[in-house]
């Protein structure tokens, strides 16, 4: 019922949201000729258009797969050792390369969480988020918050 309600509000729950910011990595999952990859990104999160943001050089793997196959998905997972304090976010997206205001509003973005990062080379490119499970067992063992946005077609 929960899920159903989010999914009508169309809105990312707080609580995944507070989560998403508090965190600096997340883990993108790509794949070409089914052989799956995988890689770990600094990112930063851009609310008002539910995508993450990471700069990455354009010659490397997870870049190459994802500008020739665009879906992708991952995981933003903190290091807990306790089972009771696990969260994470699991997530499906859009593999996009950013221009223009997109782009602008995501060096901001990016620069402003990690200032020390304008000095290093690398594109930058924004994963636009589909779906979000968050797990978080602080509230309770195996609780979920899901979230799926809503893609109303143009007629």
């Amino acid at each position: 019922m929960n899920q159903q309600i989010e999914e009508q509000k169309n809105s990312i729950d707080s609580s995944i949201d507070l989560f998403i910011k508090s965190q600096t990595a997340l883990t993108i999952a790509t794949s070409e000729n089914n052989i799956p990859y995988c890689a770990t990104c600094f990112y930063s999160f851009l609310e008002n258009q539910e995508s993450f943001v990471f700069k990455s050089n354009r010659e490397t793997q997870h870049i190459h797969e994802g500008i020739h196959n665009k879906y992708v998905a991952g995981t933003i997972v903190p290091e807990k050792s306790k089972i009771g304090e696990i969260k994470g976010v699991q997530f499906n997206g859009i593999f996009i390369e950013p221009s223009g205001n997109l782009l602008n509003e995501a060096k901001n973005s990016y620069y402003k969480k990690y200032p020390l990062a304008i000095d290093f080379k690398g594109d930058f490119w924004i994963i636009q988020l589909t779906n979000l499970k968050f797990t978080d067992n602080t509230l309770g063992f195996g609780k979920k918050i899901k979230w799926k946005k809503i893609i109303i077609p143009p007629f």
